[in-house]
């Protein structure tokens, strides 16, 4: 995510030598050190499965930190973005979560990422949370970039079909982070929003259309979760209702496919 804002916008991005989640401190004092016009944490542990072994090393990355640095905020009086996620969901259902619908992670990951919410929402200021899921680019680990690589060595993958979510490109996430942290310092918006691709599709429809517009020749095989177990437990449902956001901030849902071909054919350039 910071190569999708600094490509974007002219931005200080920080990297762990200067401000390590795992030292919530250390961050708090690098915002009062540069005092920036806003700040927007585009880090997290997202390691889901792994989370479930390191649960309190996952919560001080995704939930003490994030703490730590809307209070530092709060103090500045600057707005803070940060990121969240789907996982806050038990996942049931085919309705899109709204941001008032009840919230019940069914993993670590999920339950830490929800404290750091909580604890944003509680050090006051002006603060904005954008829940998002299945986020994929060129750069860093993502479903699109492991699908290519194991099309160069398989013509046949079995995908999951019975979970369904909106694959979200990270350059319109960027971009929706710059556009709602210039109008906070304004004065405007804040509080708790979705954005993710549209339309929902299952992981292996998503699969399907990355070969299609690769133009790689994999047939996939739809199985169930229960096909596939891992160590977290992900939702069924990851549908996103984003009409808050295009409500206080005129901002539309991307449209993944556009985004998916962008991404590829950056990855051919590489």
């Amino acid at each position: 995510m910071a190569t999708e804002l600094q490509r974007q916008a002219s931005v200080t991005a920080l990297g762990r030598d200067t401000a390590d989640l795992s030292d919530p401190e250390a961050c708090s004092a690098a915002i009062e050190a540069h005092a920036p016009a806003v700040v927007i944490n585009a880090a997290a542990w997202t390691a889901v499965d792994a989370a479930e072994a390191q649960e309190s090393d996952a919560m001080r990355i995704n939930a003490k930190a994030p703490g730590a640095m809307a209070q530092a905020c709060c103090a500045l009086e600057i707005p803070f973005l940060h990121i969240s996620t789907d996982y806050v969901f038990e996942g049931s259902g085919t309705q899109a979560w709204r941001e008032t619908d009840p919230v019940a992670p069914k993993n670590a990951y999920g339950r830490t990422k929800l404290v750091g919410e909580h604890q944003i929402a509680e050090a006051g200021g002006h603060w904005a949370i954008l829940r998002t899921s299945w986020i994929f680019s060129a750069h860093g680990g993502n479903f699109v970039k492991t699908m290519l690589r194991l099309s160069e060595s398989r013509d046949r993958l079995s995908i999951v079909a019975d979970q369904v979510g909106c694959p979200t490109p990270a350059a319109d996430i960027a971009a929706t982070l710059l556009r709602m942290g210039r109008a906070m310092t304004k004065g405007q918006g804040g509080g708790l929003y979705h954005y993710g691709g549209q339309p929902p599709v299952s992981w292996a429809d998503f699969a399907r259309a990355i070969f299609a517009n690769a133009g790689k020749t994999v047939t996939v095989e739809d199985i169930p979760t229960s096909a596939y177990p891992t160590p977290a437990e992900r939702p069924r449902n990851s549908r996103l209702d984003c009409a808050k956001l295009t409500m206080d901030f005129g901002i539309e849902p991307p449209d993944w496919t556009t985004g998916l071909v962008n991404v590829l054919k950056e990855l051919d350039r590489v």
